[in-house]
């Protein structure tokens, strides 16, 4: 029996919900409330939603994303475009549970900090996204996958740990849609020298790729291709397991 959570990550530009390849070409879905919507009635455990504009060059869109947290019935966290502590304490008082921070926590690690204290560890996430090179040495990358850092994700992840985040999603850049299942060799990299919980995402085909992960040694796993595309042609269908299905895995 798989005992973790199991999260769609909904990525948002223009408020119109899409999905990249490798962090490339984003493709529209569709409306991201009415997929949430379904995502509610399947009951899945949790969701994570990203800005990839916000995370850019915005801020957070805080009109928009309290129309999301008014529709939503499970936990929600949100990432994209946090820059400062304000940012964050608005974000929390419009309901959203966790707030997930990538390149904001690289360039500005007291940042990390600073918000685990005023609002406790559990509710600050970093997104470790990372690639590997033509040598198969992993990186952590940040701006969408636009720039190396050039840090070993184990060095980044206790790193952060050390700052004050209280979980980890640790993001394949190159497995991102690809649906080959997770970086293992990334997860087991990385998650024996932590004590906080990591979030493997990232190249997930179908739902017996979980219990994998999970036996790398990651806590709970994400996906976001699995949970909005159907077959090879890549229809689109929203789709969430069963708990039954999840009951029968072994992990």
């Amino acid at each position: 029996m798989i005992r973790t959570r199991v999260i769609p990550v909904l990525l948002l530009q223009n408020h119109q919900l899409v999905k990249t390849t490798q962090f490339k070409n984003p493709k529209y879905i569709g409306d991201c409330i009415n997929a949430l919507k379904i995502f509610n009635e399947k009951g899945a455990d949790e969701l994570a939603v990203l800005d990839i504009n916000a995370s850019i060059k915005k801020t957070p869109d805080f009109k928009f994303i309290e129309q999301l947290v008014g529709e939503c019935f499970m936990p929600l966290a949100y990432g994209g475009g946090i820059k400062t502590i304000e940012q964050a304490q608005q974000l929390f008082s419009i309901g959203i549970e966790k707030i997930v921070l990538g390149a904001s926590a690289h360039e500005t690690p007291t940042l990390v900090t600073a918000l685990a204290n005023q609002f406790g560890s559990q509710s600050v996430v970093i997104s470790v996204d990372v690639k590997k090179d033509w040598l198969g040495r992993a990186h952590v990358h940040i701006q969408n996958g636009k720039k190396n850092t050039g840090v070993d994700p184990l060095v980044y992840a206790k790193r952060m740990e050390e700052l004050g985040a209280g979980e980890l999603i640790i993001q394949s850049i190159d497995r991102d849609g690809v649906g080959k299942g997770y970086d293992l060799e990334l997860i087991e990299h990385v998650a024996p020298d932590l004590k906080i919980p990591i979030v493997a995402l990232g190249g997930a085909g179908n739902i017996t790729d979980f219990a994998k992960a999970k036996q790398a040694g990651a806590s709970a796993v994400a996906a976001g291709s699995l949970f909005v595309f159907k077959g090879p042609h890549k229809a689109v269908l929203i789709s969430y397991p069963t708990p039954k299905e999840l009951k029968n895995l072994n992990a």
